[in-house]
This record gives structure tokens, C-alpha cells and sequence, in this order.
């Protein structure tokens, strides 16, 4: 059976729990062990998929369909594990399933409450789909305190002591803040953080201690008396120059060793860290840099666009450059102010539209297509970024009206919603009026390269790739033999030949529009094809310039 390590926050949100666990993850898989990681989110949606980018930043999108937090990008990025719907639960998703059964009977008419009810179906989330992995890491979204998490807080409490001794792990993620008027680390915010949390059960064994100036040994040694845990367990985690050099920094300080002995793991191998120390050499050492525009909707929030951003300096560290990325908001290049689109776009090296919903932005987005076909600029249009680049394609083509269903009524529809496709399932359908989380076109689905294409060439010659998407709209059938005569080929479609996939314009240096999210499945270490390649153009377009 497999170890727990629980992974709970206080103080206040955002210190990086997410960060934390995908690299104490990174550790123990560089010393041999399988790892898993596995995310509970207290709200009370069911997931995120229909939560605004603004309040939840991205959706990050499984293999296998499901629409889960972002800090599972994190997990896979830094783990090369690919993440499934068993390793994200919310608190929506625990009470729609206890309720659905209290509808069916299956309670044999007793009272429903939290306790057993809620913390036996959190707990039996956190023991399902063990496989052969050594340990699974499990973070609890929140705070300590926050009333949403007090059943996974139970939960925690109690399969610390059903399992066995040894079998589980607490690490406290807490903030030790600097008051810059007195000039010194305050300790107390922590000590109250690990008292809340023992009032609920729960003796944390490893406190990771967020701070932006180093801990004096003094204040560690004050952090583990207050707090009951043994001075070298207080893991001091600063600032870092990037994410990809967090792990280094984590190892420096013990974190690793100090949960292998809470554990009572002796004589584990020392990490190997030499893929890690390649991604952070590449990164701290660029040999050029490239600016890249990424002309968006959400860009004002840029965890809206966490795996976009990601995959990016993973094209850099790709091709040793970097990346300098500059978000525009798509809606400052509506109007007829040529002049503005120009002022923005002219220093760029590469322009990349990525996904979003709805028609605010639409019109810039085109723009910025337009920008960047007529001016030779490389280009990468990723799901409605793709969808963009067809309309401003069919509108070049002499259909002036072309716009999708998703803006509204058109005679021109070059983009409209898909309501069945085939999978190797079978026939899938959806209501075109039906709930917004379950009408899209979710996970990993193939697609066939046109032999010769740029696409296959991108993707080493392959004749069928697979990568996730999530999406509602498709671009209509109809439009590609005219799309074509106007120069946008389609390289990549669905096995049944029904779906576009990818298109591409072979009279250009580098324009690529995909219909799916490769930025999810792009690694430091693995950077993906797409990315790289765009990278690689734009840096041949700065030497240009």
C-alpha cells in the first residue's frame, strides 16, 4: 500500500502549496519511487470548469476529460505523471454523488450527514487508484480554519490514525511574514497556524516555512518549540529565481530527507537531478531572447493562461533563448486604429492567439491574425485562437460576413457548434442547449497528419498524434475546399476526416493554428513540438528584425 503525504496551508492563500507538492513530488520520483499527486478543492462547484479564468485561473484539462484545478499542471509538469478524474475531487463533486445516492436509497434510510458520510467519501477518494505507486502526495486547497475544509480536514484526521504507523506524513505550508518597520521575521502567524491546526487533530510533522528573507537558525529553533516538531523538520522555502529551480532549493534545504525520516525511510538513494539541472542551466543561461505577443482575453490574470505561459519558457529552454512575453489585451485592437495594432505588434517576434470563450475580443484576435499573415510574422492559434485564423481566412477569401454561431447568428458560419462526434467509443452527443459543463469536447482525442505537412515535419514525422482539447465550437466543413484555394491548408484532422485539427499556411514562414491545448501537455524537460517549433521561428524572425 502506498504512503500519504497530507499537504495543508495556513495563514493566508497562495503560498504555493500547489508548487510545493509538485516538487516534493520531483524529489522523491528522482530517488526512485513512484509517484502520484492528488488535489481536494473545498468549493462547492463540482469542478472548474464553469468558473470565470478571472477567479479561478486556468482550467487544466486530463487525458482522460476531466476539468480540474491548475495546480495539476503543476503536478504533471514536474512529475511527467499524467493526471486523471481521480486525482481532483471539490466538495460540489463529494455532495452530488452523496445526495444522488440518498436519492436511490442506497443510505437504506439513514441520516445523511458529514460525518460519516462526507469524510468516508473524502477518505475513500484519497485511497482509490492506488496502482504500484510508493507515495501519493494529497493537498488540500484552502486554509487551516477556512470553514469549507473542515470535513477534508477531518478526512486527514482520521486516516492518520486508521492506517498504518508510519504510513502518513503532514506537512503545514505557512508564512513566516518580515515587518519591515521593526526590521525582523515575525514566527507568531505560524505558531497560531500549527495551533488551529492541532485543534482540528492534526500534528503537522514537516512545517515548510514561506519567507522573503532568510530564517535565522534562532527562528527556527523558535518555529519547532512553539510548534512541536523537531528543528530540522522547519523548512525554510524563499523566493526563487523560477519554479524549475524550486526544486533544487527544497532539496538544499532537507525537505526530501526530513519526510523520508517521518516516514522512518532509511538508506534512500540520493536524487538524481541531473534532468533538473539541465532545465535550470538552460533557463539562468540563455543564449538569446525572443518576444512573443500573446493577444488574449484573460490577460489580465495571467494564471488564466498558467500552461500558455509555461509551455512558452519550455520553447525557450527548448531552443536556449528567452522568452519575454508580452499579453495584450485582444480588445485594444477593435476599431479601425491601424496605427495601435502596429505600435504593439511590429517589436514582436512571434504572435500567439490563444483559447477563450465568447465574442468580446473576437475582432482583435482576427486583427492580430491579419497582422501577422500579411507581415510574415510567425503565428500560433491554439482552440478559438485556430477558430480566428480561419474566419480572418475566410474573410480574406472574399467572405466578408464569415464569424462563428458563438457570436451570434450568421450567415456565414466558418465556425459552429458541434453537438456529435465519433470516438473510439463510439458516437458522442451533446445538446446544444444543454448544461455549459458537459457540451464541450474534453481530453485526449487523435488526430492524422497530412504526410509532407509542416505539422508532420513539427511533430517528427508522425502520422497520428493525440492532444487534449476543450472546446464547443468546431470549424465547419464546408469551408475547407474554399479555405484551401485561399492558402490555409489543412494539415491535421480527425481520424474520420470530419473534424479539423490543425491548419497551416504553407506560404508563410511559420502559421500554425491548432484546435487543441498542446500547452498542456509541454514539459521543462520534454518541451512540446509545437512550442519549440514556434520559438525556433520566432527566433529566426528576431534576426530579421
Amino acid at each position: 500500500m502506498a504512503r500519504f503525504i497530507f499537504i495543508t496551508g495556513g495563514v493566508v492563500s497562495s503560498l504555493g502549496k500547489g508548487l510545493m507538492a509538485a516538487s516534493l513530488a520531483a524529489l522523491l520520483q528522482a530517488r526512485g519511487y513512484k509517484v502520484r499527486i492528488r488535489k481536494f478543492d473545498p468549493y462547492l462547484n463540482v469542478d472548474p470548469g464553469t468558473m470565470s479564468p478571472y477567479q479561478h485561473g486556468e482550467v487544466y484539462v486530463t487525458d482522460d476529460g476531466a476539468e480540474t484545478d491548475l495546480d495539476l499542471g503543476h503536478y504533471e509538469r514536474f512529475t511527467g505523471v499524467s493526471a486523471l478524474q481521480t486525482d481532483n475531487i471539490t466538495s460540489g463533486r463529494v455532495y452530488r454523488d452523496i445526495i444522488a445516492k440518498e436519492r436511490r436509497g442506497d443510505y437504506l434510510g439513514a441520516t445523511v450527514q458529514v460525518i460519516p458520510h462526507v469524510t468516508d467519501a473524502i477518505k475513500a477518494f484519497a485511497l482509490a487508484d492506488q496502482g504500484d505507486n510508493d507515495f501519493i502526495l494529497c493537498e488540500i486547497g484552502g486554509t487551516v480554519g477556512d470553514i469549507e475544509s473542515l470535513p477534508f480536514m477531518e478526512a486527514i484526521r482520521q486516516l492518520r490514525n486508521e492506517l498504518e504507523p508510519f504510513q502518513t506524513v503532514s506537512v503545514h505550508v505557512t508564512l513566516v511574514p518580515y515587518i519591515k518597520a521593526a526590521g525582523e521575521l515575525k514566527t507568531k502567524p505560524t505558531q497560531h497556524s500549527v495551533r488551529e491546526l492541532a485543534a482540528l487533530g492534526i500534528k503537522p510533522d514537516i512545517l515548510l516555512c514561506r519567507a522573503e528573507h532568510p530564517i535565522p537558525e534562532s527562528d527556527r529553533r523558535k518555529i519547532a518549540q512553539f510548534c512541536n516538531v523537531r528543528a530540522e523538520a522547519v523548512i525554510p522555502a524563499l523566493d526563487a529565481p523560477s519554479i524549475y529551480s524550486v526544486p533544487h532549493q527544497y532539496h538544499a534545504e532537507g525537505l526530501d530527507r526530513e519526510v523520508l525520516r517521518a516516514f522512518g525511510i532509511t538508506g534512500a538513494p540520493e536524487p538524481d537531478l541531473s534532468a533538473w539541472n539541465d532545465v535550470t542551466d538552460r533557463y539562468s543561461n540563455p543564449e538569446g531572447e525572443v518576444t512573443i505577443a500573446v493577444v488574449g482575453k484573460y490577460v489580465g490574470l495571467p494564471d488564466a493562461y498558467k500552461s500558455l505561459n509555461e509551455a512558452l519558457v519550455h520553447g525557450g529552454l527548448a531552443n536556449r533563448v528567452k522568452v519575454n512575453i508580452k499579453w495584450i489585451d485582444a480588445e485594444i485592437f477593435e476599431g479601425d486604429d491601424d496605427a495601435a495594432i502596429i505600435a504593439a505588434l511590429e517589436p514582436m517576434h512571434g504572435i500567439l492567439v490563444p483559447g477563450g470563450f465568447g465574442e468580446r475580443g473576437s475582432e482583435g484576435k482576427i486583427s492580430a491574425v491579419t497582422f501577422a499573415r500579411t507581415r510574415n510574422v510567425p503565428f500560433f492559434g491554439i482552440c478559438l485562437g485556430m477558430q480566428m485564423a480561419c474566419i480572418e481566412g475566410a474573410r480574406a477569401a472574399g467572405f466578408a460576413n464569415a464569424s462563428s454561431t458563438e457570436f451570434g447568428p450568421t450567415d456565414t458560419p466558418v465556425v459552429g457548434i458541434i453537438t456529435e462526434w465519433m470516438t473510439e467509443e463510439g458516437l458522442q452527443s451533446r445538446a446544444e442547449g444543454g448544461d455549459l459543463g458537459g457540451t464541450m469536447r474534453l481530453g485526449a482525442y487523435p488526430a492524422k497528419l497530412s504526410p509532407n505537412s509542416h505539422a508532420s515535419r513539427i511533430y517528427g514525422g508522425a502520422e497520428t498524434i493525440s492532444e487534449r482539447h476543450r472546446h464547443r465550437y468546431e470549424v465547419n466543413g464546408a469551408f475547407i475546399e474554399p479555405l484551401e484555394k485561399q492558402g490555409l491548408i489543412f494539415a491535421g484532422m480527425s481520424p474520420d476526416g470530419l473534424l479539423p485539427e490543425i491548419v497551416e499556411r504553407p506560404d508563410h514562414p511559420w502559421f500554425v493554428g491548432v484546435q487543441f491545448h498542446p500547452e498542456l501537455k509541454s514539459r521543462p524537460f520534454d518541451p512540446h513540438p509545437l512550442f519549440a517549433g514556434f520559438i525556433a521561428a520566432a527566433l529566426e524572425q528576431s534576426r530579421l528584425v
